[in-house]
């Protein structure tokens, strides 16, 4: 990720990575009735986060090289509280509703994560 970022594909990279990290909770979705779908969604899920990690961390190492460890401190803080709001939340999902729910929850903070892409990256129009 951290070289396609440095081809400049790192916007490609990042919207590529949602997409996966969305359908990464359908075979999470199935794990009752296959080890096999646990295995695939948990490589789609670990492959599309950590596209997007290394993506971001790049991206704010190329932004301002000279401020990098204090930008990626903010990120870091950022991501560890988002890490905890979601680990809140599938918890208080799981003990509601069970194991299908959390997955429906993943889904939906992933897909509002492809929706903030899609919104705020700039598209590149070719004449």
């Amino acid at each position: 990720a951290g070289r396609l970022h440095d081809r400049g594909l790192g916007a490609h990279t990042t919207g590529i990575a949602f997409v996966l990290l969305v359908a990464s909770w359908l075979p999470l979705a199935l794990t009752r009735q296959s080890l096999w779908a646990l295995a695939i969604g948990a490589v789609l899920l670990d492959l599309a986060v950590q596209a997007v990690h290394v993506t971001n961390q790049s991206m704010i190492f190329a932004l301002r090289p000279d401020a990098g460890s204090r930008l990626m401190a903010g990120y870091m803080i950022f991501y560890s509280i988002g890490s905890a709001v979601g680990g809140l939340a599938s918890t208080a999902v799981y003990a509601l509703a069970g194991w299908g729910a959390v997955c429906v929850l993943g889904a939906a903070f992933s897909a509002l994560g492809l929706l903030l892409w899609a919104v705020t990256t700039p598209r590149r129009v070719t004449v």
